[in-house]
């Protein structure tokens, strides 16, 4: 640990970047031949750096992913049908910022999830913040909090977060308050925020599964619209985890 009264002080200040960015400096063989300028670039350079990791680690925690996916290990080589220019445009975050959505639709096992979850990463890291409900458990949530008095605050909750994930839209039929609590929280997003779906029904039969005609011409509306469409095909990668192993142990 360097012993220095400046790494001390940047310590007290929780300016831990710059102190460890000044330790490393101390270990460098040719740090007299860098300027002032130069090591102070350097300094508040780590500083920045580890405050952005912070920030990011801080609205991943908050984001409540279903699982820890990074847009580096997307698979474009299983034939499931993802357009690679397609994903790689939304994972530049241009939809987030004109407050598009994106509907992730497809057979189980193809890795809806995963992408969805992987989009919502990228959104925290670039600044934006996200949150992950599985459809089925909002709508518990939100039962709950009709109950409690928490349905006014839950619903401003929602209608702040950046990028609202819902996952596994369609797998049962709603009933009339379950429809219109959806309504109210796609109507609080709309033009204003982004949502990202993921479901194995097509889109088509979206309009069918939420029963209502009337509701669900608004719920759509405000949803398909304005969205980018990503559907996958294929074999379920869960299918294919057990044929690996064994063709591993057999080589």
């Amino acid at each position: 640990m360097l012993n220095h009264p400046t790494y001390d002080t940047l310590t007290r200040l929780r300016l831990h970047g710059m102190a460890q960015a000044l330790a490393e400096q101390a270990l460098l063989a040719d740090v007299e031949a860098m300027s002032f300028e130069e090591r102070l670039g350097l300094l508040l350079d780590r500083e920045q750096a580890e405050r952005q990791n912070r920030l990011t680690s801080s609205r991943l925690r908050r984001a409540r992913l279903k699982q820890p996916a990074v847009p580096e290990d997307i698979d474009y080589r299983h034939p499931r049908g993802l357009d690679k220019a397609l994903f790689r445009e939304l994972l530049t975050g241009t939809w987030i910022q004109r407050h598009q959505n994106v509907l992730l639709t497809g057979p189980t096992g193809v890795g809806k999830t995963y992408l969805a979850c992987a989009l919502a990463t990228t959104a925290c890291r670039q600044g934006s913040t996200a949150l992950y409900y599985r459809l089925p458990r909002l709508f518990e949530e939100l039962t709950l909090s009709h109950g409690d008095g928490r349905y006014p605050n839950f619903m401003e909750k929602l209608a702040k977060v950046d990028v609202l994930l819902l996952d596994d839209w369609g797998l049962a039929l709603l009933d009339d308050d379950r429809r219109r609590d959806l309504l109210e929280i796609l109507d609080d997003r709309y033009q204003t925020r982004s949502t990202i779906i993921t479901s194995q029904l097509p889109v088509a039969h979206w309009h069918d599964s939420l029963g209502d005609p009337t509701l669900a011409d608004a719920i759509l509306d405000r949803l398909v619209h304005h969205a980018h469409q990503v559907q996958l095909k294929g074999e379920s990668l869960r299918k294919l985890k057990p044929k690996l192993t064994q063709e591993t142990q057999s080589e």
